[in-house]
């Protein structure tokens, strides 16, 4: 009887989550319901153009003008310049931690990548503000701006040093101790004697690396990238104190912009009327499933490394 007792409340403290993500999901979707029915799916994809200017009117809540667009945009755009920074350094410290450290520094380097992860969004926020907006004022933007402003995507009419590159960089800042950490994890997971066939056929070192681990770990490591972009994709408190909150789309990547989660940071408390707060819900019900979705599919791929069939050199 108490065999059955205990199954029965370790079976009711496992299916509480999915109740528990269920309410979530339930509570955005009723809070949002007049946002769906006043714009539909296009509030993602479409804005109103203005009859005088013939420009598109984004977000203006005291005339019930209500778009997802930039805030959708400011958040891909801010993500993928994260990744675009992030990836290659945290693959490099993988590597480094994994098949080159020495024994004696292997445990502190990985102690201190690690620690990066645990550090509170907003102290990345006040550094970024104290320290990363003067750099990227100063240095970064006009070098950035003299060299490959023919681009168009490095224009610099920004004197604030505020937007999507500043952004972008606090969250590859953010992001890389969790990508390499897991790539270190789906690394360490190849077996030793994949790292030895590939050697005794005359391969050097570095052909090791990339031919007997990166190749077998690859999907693995996939995986890890896109639990970084999960977490880039949710980020709040630093990237609304440093990406401008401008409603606005810009190609310029050192322009001010938005995200989908600083909109609702800033504005859901001081929300004009219904519709300004049900359509503030309807981006973070969209948010909310795609995160989960992106930390759903990246979890299956590190686990395909690190839980399934061992690996095989291809």
């Amino acid at each position: 009887m108490a065999d059955r007792v205990f199954q029965g409340l370790m079976v009711l403290c496992a299916f509480s989550i999915f109740g528990i993500v269920a309410l979530i999901a339930l509570e955005l979707f009723l809070q949002s319901h007049l946002a769906w029915v006043q714009f539909g799916v296009k509030f993602f994809f479409q804005a109103d153009i203005d009859p005088v200017s013939h420009q598109p009117i984004y977000w203006d809540p005291v005339n019930g003008h209500f778009s997802a667009v930039p805030f959708v945009y400011g958040t891909l755009v801010s993500s993928f310049l994260a990744l675009l920074m992030a990836v290659p350094l945290a693959v490099g410290v993988a590597i480094f931690l994994t098949e080159m450290c020495p024994r004696a520094l292997r445990g502190i380097l990985a102690f201190l990548t690690e620690l990066l992860a645990a550090i509170p969004s907003i102290i990345y926020g006040l550094w970024a503000v104290f320290v990363l907006v003067p750099l990227t004022r100063e240095f970064v933007n006009p070098l950035l701006s003299k060299y490959l402003g023919w681009s168009g995507l490095f224009t610099n009419d920004n004197p604030t040093g505020l937007g999507y590159m500043t952004s972008g960089i606090i969250l590859a800042i953010m992001i890389l101790p969790i990508i390499s950490s897991l790539t270190r994890e789906v690394m360490s997971a190849v077996p030793h004697s994949q790292r030895e066939a590939v050697l005794a056929l005359g391969a050097t070192r570095w052909e090791m690396i990339r031919m007997g681990v990166l190749r077998n770990a690859r999907i693995g490591i996939v995986g890890a990238i896109i639990l970084g972009l999960g977490r880039a994709l949710g980020e709040t408190m630093a990237v609304t104190m440093v990406i401008g909150n401008t409603p606005e789309v810009h190609t310029s990547l050192l322009a001010n912009g938005s995200s989908m989660a600083s909109v609702i940071a800033n504005e859901y408390a001081e929300a004009v009327g219904d519709l300004h707060r049900s359509a503030l819900t309807e981006i973070g019900l969209a948010l909310f499933f795609v995160t989960i979705v992106v930390n759903a599919a990246a979890r299956l791929l590190v686990w395909a490394v690190t839980r399934g069939t061992p690996a095989r050199v291809a």
